[in-house]
This record gives structure tokens, C-alpha cells and sequence, in this order.
């Protein structure tokens, strides 16, 4: 529900209403405790969190703590910072024109105390927004004090202004977000230097520029992200700035393939003509399994992580290859199956580091890792020992032949020509629509050749099972 700004207009008008402004750290706690009582979802979006990374994050906000997020890529960590401003009131009052967003009651800058003492109660006002009081740096080595902090603007000593007149200061980002809530993405990439220009901003809460006294006591909220140290090998933490976060909250991926499989459903890419698709459970349940596997591989590099972003990026290639599919066979609806899982390399492999380079090995390191979730999603839904009368057709002279071009309507035929494999497809799925029917059959037949059951012949056009 949108919400609109007061009507209030000056600062006498402000005190007569009885408004009282906060500190963003009182803020932001008295919201979250209102969220809580009232049992709302406090950071939606955020999946596979709420029994370890919120409830700390919680506490830091409840003490009134700056927090540092440490966490391998593609863990939510900045999703979870942005969603903070959820905890913001929806308006504030400001001194209007105000660079720094200064309190009405209790400005700092010399141009809004100068106007204060000036116009007194008639002093005019704006309200803000709560999204224009956050701000978000991505830490990059080129980054200056100036940049952060501010510096004297020299069009504005030229102007008549003394070096050391407030009013020469040209402010940076940190000052601009005063009264609201500074982010500074991957921390470590922040040059060491530049780390030691925010203790004060982090401890005594003020800033200092070009070396002049001006003692600015800002009201800024911080919160910081950062991959792993012995990771990222560009930077660090220099330890003063690290002692100065009140808490250091640990990240994780998913710890529960449902939990992949909600994420990977929440952030694909969806269009308005997917009323055609159709996914087997089984389908998203090898996908998660793929990253899965991936992050207990000792083949891969566990330090720079496998990111949720890995079974995202999967998940759209496959499905966009059954949606092309579909489109040239002129199918009724796309459903991904088994033969489509070599499409996702171009998705898979940009993602992963491997420990040791080695032409070629990477797609082989893929494909172990595609049939190693194949089998384990195949042996949760299936025993292979009641998949006997299966084998038995084959061992009669029956052979299969899947792939990603073969049209769907082959295969109900397939179904019925192999004994036990319509009993099998139907513990899969209930759809008996010709595109879910080939997507189970290639499951099933996969799942067998995976437990050394049939033996498979792969070419440039398909599989072909047989004994």
C-alpha cells in the first residue's frame, strides 16, 4: 500500500504535531519490533535463512549493531542488506534542500544551522523517502576518501569560500545517506587506506575532511558484505575496521534441495507465454542436485564457492531448450527431460573454478556431475529392483532411442512396447500428455543405464539403450 509524505511544511509546524524524530538505529528497531509482534515476514524473498542467518541478524539490529555479512558468492547477502530499508519509516522529515538530509530539530551542516538561526519555526521542510535513504558502494580499489567522505570543492573556494569554510565541502556518498542506511558491497576490495578513512564514521560517528576539524556527527546505519578472505586474495579486512561491526553474520546456500529448488522457482526468468510448460518435479530435483554436487566436488574450487546463481542459470537453459523444442515440433506444451541436461555446459561452466586446469576437463567434470544427480534423483523415486520386467524387454532384442530433437509422440509407443516401463512412468507422473511421457521414460531409461542395468550408445543425434 503506498503511503504519502505529510502535509507539513515547517519546522513550527512539525513541532506542533508532536513528531518525534528517531535516531535510524531507533528506527529501524522499533520497526522490527512491530514486524515481529504482528508476525510479518521480514524479509521476503529471502529463502533458507529463518533458523540461522535472520534470527542473528535480528539481534544486531535489536542492539543497535553495524553488521558485516561474510558469505561465498551468490549467498543473498546484498538482497539481505537491501531488504533492510523495509525497516525504515516510510517518510521522514528533512531541512528542505538539504544535502545531508539534516534533522529539522537538530541540524549539523553550517548552511541548514545558518537558515535555522535565520528563519527559526518558518524554517522550511521535505519529507524523504524511506528507498532515498539507502545507499550502496561497490568496493573497488579506485575508490577515494572523496568519493566516500567529500572533499573542498574548488569551483566553490573560487567562489570567495575559505579552504577551511564548511560550506567549500563538496560531500560524499556516506554524508548524502546521513540518517539512513550505508551499504559497502565485497569490503575487502576497499583499499586499505581508504578502510582506515571510516573509523571514525564506524566509532565516534563523524567524519573528517582534508585534514580540517569539521566535526560532523552523522546518523548513518552500516552494513557490509564480504566473501571470505583467504577467497577473494585482492584485499582484506584491516582488523581496527573489522573490530568496529558490531556483529559478523555468516551466509550459506541452501542446506535442503527443497530449499534450492523454492529459490530457483523464485528467481528464474518467467514470461507471460509459459502457460504451455511443464516441469517434472524430478526435473528441479536433478538440477539442485547438479549444485549439490557441485559444492561437495573436490574437483571444484569450494573457496570461490558454487553460487545459487549455477541452478538459476541451469534451470532457464533447460527450460528454454524444451520451450525451442516445442516451438519446432509444434508441440502442445514444453517439458524438459533427461537429453536436454548437455545444454546446460553454456549455462554450468562460467560458474565453476576447477582446482587443477586441464584442457577438456571441465566438461568432464560436468557430466560426472549430471549423471551423479541423475542417479541419486532416480534412486529416490524408483527402486531398481522393480524395474526387472524393463530390463527383461531388453534382454529380448528391444532397444530404445531418446534425445532432445525426437518428437515427443514416439514415445507413449515406446511405453507400450517395453514391458514394465508404463508402471514405471506412472509412479513419475500422472500426465498423460505425450511431452511428460517423454520426459519420464528418458528418466527411467537413464536411471537404469546409470545403475548398469542397459547399456547406452551416445551420438550426435541421441542415446540408444539396449543390453
Amino acid at each position: 500500500m503506498m503511503v504519502s509524505a505529510p502535509e507539513i511544511k515547517t519546522v513550527g509546524e512539525l513541532r506542533k504535531s508532536g513528531y518525534q524524530v528517531l535516531t535510524v538505529r531507533e528506527e529501524i528497531r522499533k520497526n522490527l519490533i512491530g514486524k515481529i509482534r504482528a508476525k510479518e515476514i521480514l524479509f521476503p524473498g529471502i529463502v533458507g535463512f529463518n533458523d540461522t542467518v535472520i534470527p542473528q541478524l535480528e539481534n544486531a539490529i535489536l542492539a543497535g549493531q553495524d553488521v558485516i555479512l561474510l558469505g561465498e558468492r551468490g549467498q543473498a547477502k546484498s538482497r539481505l542488506i537491501r531488504s533492510l530499508v523495509n525497516l525504515l519509516d516510510d517518510y521522514i522529515p528533512k531541512v528542505s534542500m538539504c544535502e545531508i538530509n539534516d534533522d529539522p530539530f537538530k541540524p549539523i551542516c553550517q548552511a541548514c544551522l545558518e537558515k535555522s538561526s535565520e528563519q527559526g519555526d518558518n524554517l522550511a521542510i521535505e519529507w524523504l523517502s524511506r528507498n532515498d535513504r539507502y545507499s550502496e558502494k561497490l568496493a573497488t580499489p579506485d575508490i577515494s576518501i572523496a568519493d566516500l567522505i567529500g572533499e573542498i570543492d574548488p569551483i566553490k573556494v573560487a567562489e570567495g569560500r575559505y579552504l577551511s569554510d564548511e560550506l567549500a565541502i563538496h560531500y560524499g556518498l556516506v554524508p548524502r545517506t546521513n540518517r539512513g542506511i550505508f551499504c559497502i558491497n565485497e569490503l575487502p576490495d576497499l583499499a586499505e587506506r581508504i578502510q582506515v578513512g571510516l573509523f571514525n564514521l564506524m566509532e565516534e560517528r563523524d567524519i573528517q575532511i582534508k585534514g580540517y576539524r569539521i566535526r560532523m556527527p552523522l546518523d548513518v546505519y552500516v552494513v557490509s558484505t564480504a566473501n571470505p578472505e583467504d577467497y577473494t586474495n585482492r584485499g582484506r579486512i584491516v582488523t581496527p575496521l573489522k573490530d568496529r561491526y558490531g556483529s559478523q553474520i555468516h551466509t550459506h546456500y541452501p542446506k535442503t534441495i527443497a530449499e534450492e529448488i523454492a529459490i530457483m522457482d523464485q528467481e528464474r526468468s518467467h514470461f507471460p507465454d509459459e502457460d504451455t510448460l511443464v516441469i517434472p518435479d524430478f526435473i528441479k530435483e536433478i538440477l539442485a542436485e547438479i549444485t549439490a554436487q557441485a559444492r561437495n566436488s573436490s574437483e571444484i574450487n569450494q573457496r570461490s564457492g558454487v553460487s545459487v546463481r549455477v541452478s538459476i542459470s541451469n534451470y532457464e537453459t533447460l527450460l528454454s531448450n524444451s520451450v525451442r523444442r516445442a516451438i519446432r515440433q509444434d508441440d502442445n506444451v514444453a517439458c524438459p527431460r533427461v537429453s536436454d541436461l548437455p545444454y546446460i555446459m553454456a549455462s554450468f561452466g562460467g560458474k565453476i573454478e576447477l582446482e587443477t586446469f586441464e584442457e577438456g576437463r571441465e566438461g568432464r567434470v560436468m557430466e560426472d556431475l549430471i549423471k551423479r544427480a541423475v542417479l541419486r534423483v532416480f534412486g529416490s523415486y524408483l527402486d531398481v529392483n522393480d524395474l526387472e520386467d524393463i530390463v527383461l524387454s531388453f534382454d529380448l532384442g528391444n532397444s530404445a532411442e531418446t534425445g532432445s530433437e525426437k518428437h515427443a509422440a514416439e514415445y507413449p509407443e515406446m511405453v507400450k512396447s517395453l514391458d514394465g516401463l508404463s508402471a514405471a512412468v506412472q509412479k513419475l507422473t500422472g500426465d498423460q500428455r505425450p511431452e511428460v511421457v517423454a520426459s519420464a521414460v528418458e528418466f527411467v531409461l537413464e536411471g537404469l543405464h546409470l545403475n548398469r542395468r542397459l547399456n547406452c550408445e551416445r551420438s550426435a543425434t541421441g542415446f540408444l539403450y539396449r543390453r
